[in-house]
């Protein structure tokens, strides 16, 4: 498993990771700055009284394993099955999806790993959901943090100032939901 940090502001001596590269990621998640309250419990934590609390163990090695052997028999329907690759295979032909607004802004679209992670995704935000099955809300609270990496805009969206993530919209607006 490989976490890793890029921060936007400073890119200096660090270089874009190719796309077949960028794809292995799972997922590209957005962090922003903590709210108040969050940063001055970092401050007095930090600078303050340096009393920095031990971190300590939440869950064992064993009971993660066993969380992973359950999230592996969450229940997909076929019609949640087509709902992802109907998404994943607009980002590739959206003309077919009836998107032809989008088909100037994506240069490529996702791979079958976007398809695999956004099953996998859901089924874990399923399972963090107490329940057994994906529903298409699943897809859609994970679907801009597994896709928003793998839409390679055109020039023209980047000329236009479109993002993904608008893409993705579009994508969830006009996807017929089952």
């Amino acid at each position: 498993m490989v976490l890793a940090t890029q921060n936007p502001i400073e890119q200096e001596g660090t270089y874009p990771l190719p796309e077949a590269q960028v794809d292995r990621f799972m997922l590209k998640l957005k962090v922003d700055y903590p709210q108040i309250d969050e940063e001055r419990i970092i401050l007095r934590q930090s600078a303050i009284t340096g009393d920095i609390d031990p971190i300590k163990s939440s869950i064992k090695p064993r009971d993660i394993i066993k969380a992973q052997s359950t999230i592996n028999e969450i229940y997909v329907d076929e019609k949640v099955e087509d709902y992802v690759l109907n998404l994943v295979f607009a980002t590739r032909n959206p003309e077919k999806f009836k998107l032809a607004n989008l088909e100037d802004l994506i240069s490529f679209g996702a791979s079958p790993r976007a398809s695999i992670n956004l099953v996998l995704a859901a089924k874990a935000n399923a399972f963090i959901s107490g329940r057994g099955y994906v529903i298409p809300e699943d897809i859609r609270y994970i679907g801009k943090d597994v896709l928003r990496h793998r839409i390679l805009l055109s020039y023209e969206a980047e000329a236009e100032e479109i993002t993904s993530e608008e893409v993705i919209d579009q994508l969830f607006k006009e996807i017929p939901v089952p």
